[in-house]
């Protein structure tokens, strides 16, 4: 997702208070790669610890809900500092006093109760027989839910042939390498069963244009598929949900292209050849 240009405007205007807001919040919290990227090796890194969070499943406090007086507290703290984001919800962990926020258009992170301080990154559970992740249980927690929010008319499918033994969703761009590499595998990946659900994920301003001729075109699969191989794809302006889906990106984190997440919310990597991408989602 392009960062914004900042103009030299003053901070009285509405507009160029949210322009300024959201800069600052992208650069304070994970900084999105303007770059194609193969992020594999971030969704596999500490792998022991990570899947002792999936076996974990105390690392929120369900019953405990969104806590509206945190929500109040951090919104009005960072609009003390000149930031100006909606924060949807904050709930409590495992950690006393330490809530995970979720916010529009922005990755997930932890507060304090009083929200005077953002925390980003991991927070670690020992004790148990294993080292658990508690942030990974709820990145997942929180893409599953949005994931399964979006329409499916909204996304570009590529159905699994035969039996559906699991499904993907990929933040894609037309003009990424290894998006294109993925997209070269397809029909392998869907003959192992996989269904693989397309969000666009430009990675500049100028690939914006061609994600959004894929999404108004009367046939978004043929036009998904000559935008893969370097084809230029024109198409009438239309309503579309690439806009939409670059600030749910935004929201789960993702740094570069491809990012694939299964339906539990689990980011798996970005390119993985069949084979990998097959067993790394239990397609197997």
């Amino acid at each position: 997702m392009p960062f914004p240009t900042i103009k030299n405007t003053t901070l009285r205007n509405p507009l160029s208070r949210t322009v300024l807001s959201r800069f600052m919040m992208s650069a304070l919290l994970v900084g999105i790669a303007a770059g194609c990227s193969n992020n594999a090796a971030d969704a596999t890194s500490n792998t022991s610890v990570v899947n002792a969070a999936q076996t974990k499943s105390t690392a929120t406090k369900p019953s405990a809900g969104n806590d509206a007086t945190v929500v109040k507290a951090l919104q009005a703290n960072l609009k003390s500092s000149g930031i100006e984001e909606t924060i949807v919800s904050a709930v409590p962990t495992d950690m006393d006093d330490i809530y995970w926020v979720t916010a529009e258009g922005l990755p997930s992170f932890f507060t304090d109760k009083a929200g005077k301080h953002i925390i980003q990154g991991q927070i670690i559970a020992v004790g148990d027989a294993a080292p658990v992740d508690i942030s990974a249980a709820l990145v997942a927690t929180t893409a599953q839910e949005a994931l399964k929010a979006v329409d499916k008319k909204d996304m570009v499918i590529y159905p699994a042939k035969g039996e559906t033994k699991a499904v993907i969703y990929a933040f894609t761009d037309a003009d990424c390498g290894y998006c294109r590499k993925l997209h070269s595998e397809m029909d392998d990946i869907n003959a192992r069963g996989i269904e693989v659900r397309y969000l666009a994920w430009p990675r500049s301003q100028e690939s914006v244009p061609k994600m959004e001729a894929i999404w108004c075109s009367q046939d978004r699969k043929a036009a998904m598929d000559q935008a893969k191989i370097g084809a230029n794809v024109q198409s009438p302006s239309c309503a579309n949900p690439v806009q939409e889906h670059m600030a749910l990106g935004s929201r789960l984190g993702v740094r570069g292209t491809p990012a694939v997440f299964t339906e539990t919310g689990q980011q798996v990597g970005g390119y993985l050849p069949a084979a990998e991408l097959a067993q790394a989602v239990g397609a197997n």
